[in-house]
């Protein structure tokens, strides 16, 4: 299927298009995301770029800020997986993912050992009462990351995060990243993710509450 050809598809069920909104992640080998937070509608697409070193985009959620978004039934939130950046790279590996929903804040941080205590994390959306200070204050106290592995391992270019149904329903996101010419698709929370490789095509995924937790 040619992707001229899904365009329409994905309009007529409601999927918006917006903004492209670019975070960088591990910019000049700081454990950051820059911007730390965003504000975004339905329709805006977040893109992060990975500068340096081995990192990840994973979401957790307000009160448990460091630890993968896990419901009752098992699924998990968002997870770009490990992205590996050699020293010295011209080429720097992407996930992203589009709003679905943005009535209510996302939380993420980096897996890797340690970041997270360190003050490494990321919110879209953040409000006055669930801000973003009080968030990586929150993710400093831990002490420690969670779901870590070598900081110069290899790691893995694709996410491996599902997705569930949460009491309250509403869809908050859709997902994909690349790392040099591949072309993978993550789980994410949503009413469905794209991929475009060879072929384009829409998986149907089943949709989650995000940040409200």
């Amino acid at each position: 299927m040619r992707f001229s050809a899904i365009v329409p598809a994905l309009l007529s069920a409601g999927v918006a298009l917006g903004e492209v909104i670019t975070v960088q992640v591990g910019g000049n080998n700081s454990l950051t995301y820059s911007p730390p937070s965003v504000n975004a509608t339905v329709g805006d697409t977040i893109m992060f770029e990975f500068m340096a070193k081995n990192h990840t985009v994973t979401q957790s959620t307000f009160a448990d800020p460091c630890s993968l978004m896990t419901l009752a039934n098992g699924s998990t939130g968002v997870d770009s997986g490990f992205m590996p950046v050699a020293a010295n790279s011209t080429s720097f590996p992407t996930f992203s993912f589009t709003i679905q929903n943005a009535s209510a804040p996302l939380w993420f941080y980096c897996k890797q050992t340690g970041h997270c205590a360190k003050g490494m994390v990321f919110a879209i959306n953040p409000t006055a009462a669930k801000s973003f200070s009080a968030f990586q204050a929150a993710a400093e106290m831990t002490g420690s990351g969670s779901n870590s592995s070598s900081m110069g391992g290899s790691g893995s270019s694709s996410g491996s995060g599902s997705t569930g149904a949460g009491a309250g329903g509403g869809a908050a996101s859709t997902a994909s990243g690349t790392a040099g010419s591949a072309s993978s698709t993550t789980a994410a929370s949503g009413a469905g993710a794209v991929r475009v490789g060879g072929a384009a095509f829409v998986l149907s995924i089943v949709g989650l509450v995000a940040g409200l937790l």
